[in-house]
């Protein structure tokens, strides 16, 4: 890696990317919108970028599920001449299934060259299937890999056995683990992980239990903290918190590197057996072995804090990692200058960093942070929420814009689900209506349960209001293409009990393809009226 580093600081800048690629993608964070800008941006300077880069930032991107960039950025390149591996003709294609559907996949696969056919695209195609919980192309898909013996590894069987967990078929794992070894096919870690998922679903406990002493036979698979964090959440779930606390416990002895995400398991599993001393202490654990806490961190201890009730520790986490990551960013001698200088200017300030009063504060515009995490503010403000502290809430999500957080759909979602809770539908619709436009100007999409939608719609249809109605119906659309009998039926009964007229609303129903209930369709006379 060095090596590499050093070729990057050698290289041109006038045919290549001055900096690294993966420092220039995600220079200004990891939201979608912000990689999103970075990918184009560099696609366009035309500049070039080792192969190594493109790779190390494809990775990085299918982490944070910026699906839709990493395969921009796969398909500009291989068009520029940058030559894909069997392995990245595998990335791709989950990428492509996961941006534009399993029909595109199977479309890509097909279109490979033979030669690009082997055990890594057609595992990355079953996993695609296994994901999309299609049992039977996966079942076909397997058969296939088993005549080609390209079945040879523990990933394909480890996919096909978590779909049958998803599926509510568990049943089918311990047979899947009989074909494994008459095919002399070495279990993995995670081969021994699903397994025991698959029989404490069965509410096979000692059946779990004999797997991981099987596992401590094996002598080449050895159980990591992962195993006993799996172990521990099957505990957890049957009750049985004792038997839970000493797997913790193993748990932690097998965290020797000090993994950040060992800590978090430990944390959020104490947090469910109701031992807020243990979630105490290992949250001390924590701080003193990985100084450089993410953000994840406090957020997962805030989650854990306010379900246990103690609201006043999860206060003081928030209020710890607002002092030590939210800090006023660095400003020239000459911005700090023009800023004390000119506190009342308002031609020089942005509206939306006046302070709650509509002066210009010039402490909030120290404390704006461009990289405010408001997946913490989040938890806090639920947190608020659930304890009937609806003003502390709202006062926090100001709080947060205010220091530069970019309120996101879960933002109106927590206030949304309070608002419909207490009755107050009118707030609730304004609600859902941010947080569909925020998901979709975010570029994560947010699409309201279908039950917000039917209660909303049963509101416009009590109150005779149209517009409303069709306000709510137009963003809708925005983010789901097929709204269906749930909207349209009460959309057109709202026409119906306001008495108003809409001549074309049976075309609309055609085009839309939603056939109405007898009932309803008995009032399409009365509205599709000339007026």
């Amino acid at each position: 890696m060095a090596t590499r580093v050093k070729d990057v600081a050698r290289r041109s800048t006038k045919k290549y990317v001055e900096e690294a690629l993966y420092r220039r993608l995600f220079r200004k964070g990891s939201t979608p919108q912000a990689v999103r800008e970075e990918v184009d941006g560099f696609l366009d300077s035309r500049k070039r970028a080792f192969k190594w880069e493109v790779g190390v930032c494809v990775r990085r991107m299918r982490r944070n599920e910026l699906y839709r960039p990493a395969l921009k950025l796969t398909e500009v390149m291989a068009r520029r001449g940058m030559n894909p591996t069997v392995s990245d003709q595998a990335i791709r294609l989950d990428l492509v299934a996961k941006s534009r559907g399993i029909a595109a996949a199977e479309k890509y696969f097909l279109d490979l060259p033979e030669t690009s056919k082997t055990h890594l695209t057609y595992g990355a195609l079953l996993n695609c299937y296994c994901k999309e919980l299609m049992t039977e192309k996966a079942e076909s898909l397997m058969e296939k890999m088993k005549e080609l013996n390209f079945a040879f590894t523990a990933m394909s069987y480890n996919s096909l056995m978590t779909l049958y967990t998803k599926v509510n078929q568990p049943e089918k794992v311990p047979s899947i683990i009989q074909d494994m070894k008459a095919d002399d096919v070495l279990p993995d870690i995670f081969t021994y992980n699903v397994w025991m998922r698959a029989l404490a679903a069965l509410k096979d406990i000692p059946g779990v239990e004999r797997v991981i002493e099987e596992m401590k036979r094996d002598g080449r698979v050895t159980p990591d903290w992962t195993t006993y964090s799996n172990l521990a959440s099957i505990y957890v779930d049957a009750g049985l918190f004792e038997k839970a606390e000493a797997a913790l416990k193993e748990l932690e002895k097998r965290n020797t590197s000090n993994d950040i995400e060992a800590y978090q398991f430990l944390i959020t599993l104490y947090g469910r057996t109701q031992n807020l001393v243990e979630v105490h202490r290992v949250w001390r654990s924590l701080k003193r072995n990985c100084p450089r806490k993410v953000n994840m961190s406090y957020l997962n201890m805030i989650q854990v804090l306010a379900n246990l009730k103690d609201l006043p520790a999860a206060e003081a986490c928030f209020k710890e990692w607002e002092a030590r990551h939210i800090h006023p960013p660095k400003t020239n001698m000459k911005g700090s200058e023009a800023s004390t200088t000119e506190p009342e200017s308002s031609t020089n300030v942005p509206s939306n960093q006046l302070d709650v009063k509509g002066t210009k504060g010039v402490e909030e515009l120290e404390l704006k942070h461009p990289k405010y995490d408001i997946r913490v503010a989040n938890a806090m403000i639920k947190a608020y929420i659930a304890e009937g502290m609806l003003d502390k809430a709202v006062a926090l999500k100001k709080r947060a814009k205010m220091r530069g957080g970019r309120l996101n759909a879960k933002t109106w979602e927590i206030f949304m689900e309070h608002y419909l809770k207490a009755g107050d539908l009118k707030m609730a619709h304004w609600c859902a209506d941010r947080a569909i436009k925020k998901g979709h100007s975010g570029g994560r999409i947010w699409v309201p349960p279908h039950e917000v939608t039917e209660t909303l719609m049963g509101y416009f249809e009590k109150n005779k209001d149209v517009d409303g109605a069709e306000q709510y119906v137009d963003v809708l659309k925005k983010v789901q293409k097929d709204l269906g009998t749930l909207v349209f039926e009460p959309l057109v009964r709202t026409y119906a009990t306001a008495g108003k007229k809409f001549p074309g609303m049976r075309q609309r129903l055609k085009i839309e393809n939603v056939e109405l209930g007898e009932e309803t369709a008995k009032l399409l006379d009365s509205i599709c009226v000339e007026q």
